[in-house]
């Protein structure tokens, strides 16, 4: 019997490598595509995954505006914000949002997702989200992912 030695790989900073990924988010429904991005954005989907460093990828997401929610979820699924003053609780329901604010709507879903600590707001700055088809990434050449 030989004797196997096995390192455990373990990602930093210099080490991983990023990647740019385009999300077309038409027609899908908004938890769906949060989920999946913000597996994408924590690098769970890689071989060399650390829980705590950024080894995810950059991920576009275009067509925000055009998610889509079910049941009756555009009336009842409200977003409660606070201006810090006394009395300044403000809510807004999903169909407003999207009229005022699309992209909001998936930066939301996506930041509930994940870590509530230091990587956790770090990793919210590899989302760049979109409301039409155009956007201004080209530079970093991204790769179209589909999601199922």
């Amino acid at each position: 019997m030989s004797h196997l030695s096995y390192k455990t790989i373990s990602a930093n900073r210099e080490t991983v490598n990023k990647e740019w990924l385009l999300i077309d988010a038409d027609g899908q429904p908004l938890g769906r595509v949060a989920s999946q991005v913000a597996r994408l954005i924590r690098g769970k989907h890689k071989v060399d995954f650390t829980p705590h460093v950024d080894c995810g990828d950059n991920v576009i997401i275009i067509n925000a505006g055009k998610v889509t929610l079910s049941g009756n979820k555009w009336e009842n699924k409200e977003y409660i914000s606070h201006t810090g003053y006394p009395g300044g609780q403000r809510s807004i329901n999903a169909s407003s949002m999207l009229k005022k604010f699309p992209e909001r709507l998936l930066e939301k879903a996506v930041k509930g997702m994940l870590p509530k600590n230091r990587l956790g707001r770090k990793l919210f700055g590899n989302l760049h989200v979109f409301v039409g088809d155009n956007h201004d990434k080209e530079a970093q050449k991204p790769k179209k992912v589909e999601l199922n």
